[in-house]
């Protein structure tokens, strides 16, 4: 019934504003506004798209909600860093990041971060894409 249904994600947010001024100026993205006050599509490379809503009683995942293939976490990291992102340090734990929040002990490179709204995001070593 839905195998040629054009499936998309979609994720909440706080602040609209705040999301689109994050993922257009600081992340690069393109960032469309629909016709609904404050519902943002994110578009994404090989032509996906992600649906960003309005919730007012936004609570974000507890996960990562979207990750970003990338050819060098570090020099994402870095760049990412520049920008004024901020990337998560997790201490004591299975998923220890060291000092620049990028985890290297077994698995893919990866690191995390989180936009206006709280909501996990990471770049990814690309390699992992097709996993």
């Amino acid at each position: 019934m839905l195998t040629n249904s054009k499936a998309f994600s979609g994720f909440s947010v706080n602040d609209s504003a705040k999301a689109k001024s994050f993922y257009e100026q600081t992340l690069g993205l393109q960032v469309e506004e629909l016709q609904m006050p404050g519902l943002l599509r994110l578009h994404l490379a090989g032509g996906n798209a992600v649906l960003i809503y309005p919730k007012p009683s936004h609570e974000p995942a507890t996960f990562t909600i979207l990750n970003f293939p990338v050819a060098d976490v570090e020099q994402a990291v870095d760049e990412l860093t520049a920008r004024g992102v901020t990337f998560e340090k997790y201490e004591g734990t299975p998923m220890a990041t060291d000092a620049k929040g990028i985890f290297r002990k077994g698995g893919p490179l990866i690191a995390w971060f989180k936009d206006p709204a709280g909501n996990l995001l990471s770049v990814i070593a690309q390699d992992t894409q097709e996993a």
